[in-house]
């Protein structure tokens, strides 16, 4: 009987799925800031002249005409530059960044940054049959981009999955509730992985156990479960129902 109930525990908390962040989590805040953000201001003006036949960017553009009021197509590229210097994460700008830095990627101006111990654990877990997905305030486009132009090379056939806000935004508990049914795992059965105290916090309360990431100490005081490295995760101690 006790042999029986131990394996039904192990059951209960074991996972099924790791859901991470990128920004911080996987890939340096110093990249995505430094690199990227920069590289969209830089050409974002150009990129719309360029691309305003594009059907889709078209309709981007219209998405952000009718968040903003903006009645021209100059006025609407003033509000992308506002939006990026406030860093909102609204879709149509992520999607059009996305859409912009496919162009770098694919002329080499820049790779994609993962941290060595994210792909090394990345890695591992796939061995162990874990189902690995991202959820990011970048466009879905931009997730694999930055994924698949790694130093590593295409690192995308290791996820099986990639959500963005269009699912919810990333402090609203209703995402993590959405992203758990769009697995098609109960909330309690993925480890969602950050370095936002508040996007841990949402995960939590909708019944997955978290672990944040402190890469460069920021939020180190903090009660929840926390480490540095990829490497410092344990999936069993994780799994403990004493855990948040």
């Amino acid at each position: 009987m006790k042999w029986i109930f131990s394996l039904f525990c192990l059951q209960i908390f074991a996972y099924e799925a790791i859901l991470t962040d990128i920004e911080g989590t996987t890939t340096s805040i110093s990249f995505v800031r430094d690199t990227l953000f920069p590289y969209a201001k830089e050409h974002m003006r150009d990129f719309i002249e360029k691309n305003q036949s594009n059907l889709e960017v078209q309709r981007l553009l219209g998405e952000v005409q009718a968040i903003s009021h903006s009645q021209n197509l100059e006025e609407v590229i003033t509000t992308l530059y506002t939006w990026m210097d406030q860093d909102q994460k609204i879709t149509p700008l992520k999607v059009l960044q996305g859409m912009l830095w496919e162009e770098g990627y694919e002329r080499g101006d820049f790779y994609g940054h993962i941290y060595e111990d994210a792909l090394d654990k990345f890695i591992e877990w796939q061995g162990e049959n874990l189902s690995l997905y991202v959820y990011s305030s970048g466009s879905i486009h931009a997730q694999k981009l930055l994924f698949s132009h790694t130093q590593f090379g295409d690192l995308t056939p290791l996820f099986s999955g990639f959500f963005d806000t269009t699912i919810g935004k990333k402090k609203d508990i209703s995402s993590y509730l959405a992203i758990a049914k769009a697995i098609g795992c109960k909330a309690e059965e993925i480890l969602f992985l950050s370095d936002s105290i508040d996007e841990i916090n949402a995960a939590i309360a909708a019944g997955m156990k978290s672990i944040l990431l402190v890469r460069e100490g920021e939020n180190s005081d903090t009660l929840l479960p926390f480490v540095s490295t990829f490497q410092e995760i344990d999936l069993q101690s994780s799994s403990r129902s004493d855990l948040p």
